[in-house]
């Protein structure tokens, strides 16, 4: 899953990744609810958090 994606990806990657809009992305990384941190005024985005988020949202057991 997300092969071309490398594995911290940017708030434009996470955008095609979820097919949200750049407002709900900060949303949801200010929310906590997805793994990720900041670097300075720079989101770092886990790849792999991503993907938990996913199989989360979608009510899938998680690997």
């Amino acid at each position: 899953m997300f092969e071309q994606y490398n594995d911290l990806v940017t708030v434009e990657d996470l955008c095609e990744m979820l097919s949200i809009g750049k407002n709900a992305a900060y949303k949801l990384l200010a929310s906590g609810e997805l793994k990720c941190f900041r670097s300075n005024r720079i989101w770092k985005i886990p790849k792999q958090g991503v993907i938990e988020y996913i199989k989360t949202q979608s009510n899938l057991a998680i690997e």
